[in-house]
């Protein structure tokens, strides 16, 4: 996830092709979830009060994002507490790749075990030149793999808009798929690959396995609309990508995430999930 500089749109994007019409058939009863990068502002004034109020909506699941990173093994033993109460879990957080080097990565593991969280995934790789680059960013993610075993946590890479752009003929993402073994989980972000051009749904039945989380984010291709559409209001295939996900990709647990919309973030939190209750009717 990097330090977000300004917008995560650098890093991010987010997307599909479907309406809320369209409700995926057989649906697995899978938690859903917030990336609370969605809810920022709000996180940074009161995290614990932000946290309980998303719990209160009826999201099942947390995420947390590189902010969480600085908070002490106490802090964290409280969030944990707050979220056993109310009734929310935190399955994965978003990291820097800072948080991957081996001064930070014990910290990160603390941090992540008393969240009870399952994946460290690394959010961002930055700025990476040519394939030979990827490849290095490949090698890390099973280098940190082995490391997070006897923790009992896994590793996984978030790809952006860059990741599914073709390098030297071949997408970075195949790149990162075809290097790291399949404990790293690939966590879809499905916007930033509409919007680079690529089928989400394509990709998701070409890793069976992998794709333990999904980042539930909107796009459309109007310049006024773009990353603020609501989620199922934009242009994703949700009806195809949920039965991909759930037929080969290994879904565990789905994450909505919204950069922004016409709306406060509180609100379009609630709003998000309410179309996801309608969608998955």
């Amino acid at each position: 996830m990097s330090n977000y500089p300004i917008s995560r749109r650098t890093f991010l994007a987010v997307g599909g092709t479907a309406s809320l019409g369209l409700a995926a058939p057989a649906a697995k009863n899978l938690p859903v979830g917030l990336e609370l990068f969605s809810v920022r502002d709000e996180l940074a004034k009161d995290d614990m009060g932000t946290v309980r109020a998303v719990a209160r909506m009826g999201y099942q699941v947390v995420e947390f994002f590189a902010p969480y990173f600085d908070w002490t093994p106490q802090h964290a033993r409280e969030m944990r507490k707050l979220m056993d109460d109310a009734g929310i879990r935190c399955h994965s957080t978003h990291n820097n790749a800072q948080n991957y080097t081996a001064a930070a990565l014990p910290k990160a593991v603390e941090l992540n075990q008393i969240l009870g969280s399952r994946y460290l995934v690394l959010a961002s790789a930055g700025r990476v030149s040519g394939l030979d680059g990827w490849k290095k960013v490949a090698g890390q993610l099973t280098e940190v793999s082995e490391k997070l075993k006897p923790a009992g946590l896994r590793t996984g890479y978030h790809n952006h808009q860059d990741e599914f752009k073709p390098v030297e003929g071949q997408r970075p993402m195949e790149v990162l798929a075809a290097n790291t073994p399949a404990d790293v989980m690939l966590q879809l972000d499905v916007g930033t690959c509409v919007e680079a051009g690529s089928d989400p749904v394509a990709w998701i039945k070409a890793n069976p396995g992998r794709i333990h989380s999904i980042h539930c984010k909107d796009w459309s291709p109007a310049p006024d609309k773009a990353y603020r559409v609501l989620f199922g209001e934009g242009v994703a295939p949700w009806k195809a990508i949920f039965e991909a996900a759930e037929s080969v990709g290994g879904v565990e647990y789905y994450l909505i995430e919204q950069e922004g919309s016409r709306f406060s973030e509180m609100e379009t939190a609630q709003r998000c999930l309410d179309n996801w209750k309608k969608m998955r009717a």
